[in-house]
């Protein structure tokens, strides 16, 4: 009898999100080994669809509830029950009715390390949750060096297999910058700019950012475009942001809704890609704008001090003075083309979906 895995994928049903390239790059991947059965379960069914199609392997499961408790607690046990499912996957916390092997993956656990980013609340409940999943977990898996390391050391946990983030292929197509800078020009009313893709937390280092893109002149010669859904208020950003003068306030674009195809030209058609987050699990977009050919500059820290394709282009997020020398510095040099052949060799799908393959077909 071939093996069924259960994928958790109530992520889709919301708005993009690191764990939604994580399983759709995971997974269209996997389904290519026709000697499992895959079972996909969320809400939004068709999107589901749109995603990995429709083939023999692949199955859909709809979950009853959009509460993520309720799922957790009753559409899953139930839906793995159903289906005699063999192995399910989840993202940070898995089910406490047990009806199977569980595969889970800890992304990070940034709120040990840096507290002073996250909600005491939020601390206190993850804290157990994250560790009771993996304690009840039978393949623990996360995406960096960095998060192996402290989840080991918090939790106490070993045998945890890393499963980089990898990019979607549609970065490495080459396109034409200057069509891809008039679109922008025509929609955006942009010339030249920088881009820095992040959701909105006070970890994500946004008010840095605009403080060198200010103090530095910046804003004379190119515009700052933000994109990323709001997720924690940014006061020191919002601060200092209210006392710039209206000339400066224009060069700053901020987008929280986007759709693909749109972010996708507006980084085609950046002059500078900028990741000046404090501290990341993984950190992907550095890598899709390397992809793309667009120079990248990129904080140091945590999971993203591991891009060595990145070296000379790195920055400490801390110190304005050193963002802005490395900014400088990747506008003034050429792009270096190697450093797509880096990422490619150093973080593919194919070599994370082998990973968990092999963990699945050792531990049935």
């Amino acid at each position: 009898m071939q093996l069924k895995i259960f994928v958790d994928c109530h992520v889709f049903d919301g708005s993009f999100q690191g764990t939604t390239t994580y399983l759709k790059g995971m997974y269209l991947e996997m389904i290519k080994d026709k000697s499992l059965d895959y079972f996909f379960a969320a809400n939004d069914i068709e999107k589901l669809k749109s995603i990995f199609g429709e083939q023999e392997k692949v199955h859909y499961l709809q979950y009853s509830s959009h509460n993520k408790f309720h799922q957790l607690l009753i559409d899953i046990p139930k839906l793995i029950r159903e289906n005699s499912i063999d192995f399910a996957h989840f993202q940070y916390i898995v089910p406490p009715i047990k009806n199977c092997k569980y595969i889970n993956t800890i992304h990070d656990v940034l709120f040990l390390d840096y507290p002073e980013y996250f909600p005491k609340s939020y601390q206190i409940k993850n804290k157990y949750l994250f560790k009771w999943s993996a304690k009840k977990s039978d393949i623990n898996l996360t995406v960096s060096e960095f998060s192996r390391q402290k989840i080991e050391e918090y939790f106490d946990i070993q045998d945890i297999l890393i499963t980089p983030n990898a990019v979607d292929p549609v970065y490495y197509k080459p396109f034409n910058k200057v069509v891809c800078k008039e679109k922008v020009k025509e929609i955006y009313n942009l010339d030249h700019y920088w881009i820095y893709i992040s959701r909105w937390e006070p970890r994500k280092n946004h008010d840095t950012l605009l403080k060198v893109f200010v103090e530095n002149q910046f804003y004379k010669e190119f515009s700052l475009v933000f994109i990323g859904d709001k997720s924690i208020e940014n006061k020191a950003y919002q601060e200092y942001y209210q006392i710039l003068s209206e000339e400066i306030k224009s060069k700053i674009l901020t987008l929280n809704k986007v759709d693909f195809e749109q972010l996708l030209l507006l980084l085609r058609g950046a002059d500078l890609s900028v990741y000046p987050s404090y501290a990341e699990g993984f950190g992907i977009p550095p890598l899709e704008s390397i992809a793309a050919g667009i120079p990248t500059a990129c904080s140091n820290t945590t999971a993203m001090h591991d891009f060595s394709f990145l070296n000379g282009n790195h920055f400490n997020p801390s110190d304005q003075a050193d963002m802005a020398k490395i900014i400088r510095k990747t506008l003034a040099e050429p792009f270096d083309s190697s450093k797509i052949d880096q990422l490619k060799t150093q973080y593919n799908w194919k070599l994370s979906a082998e990973v968990l393959l092999e963990a699945i077909k050792s531990s049935s």
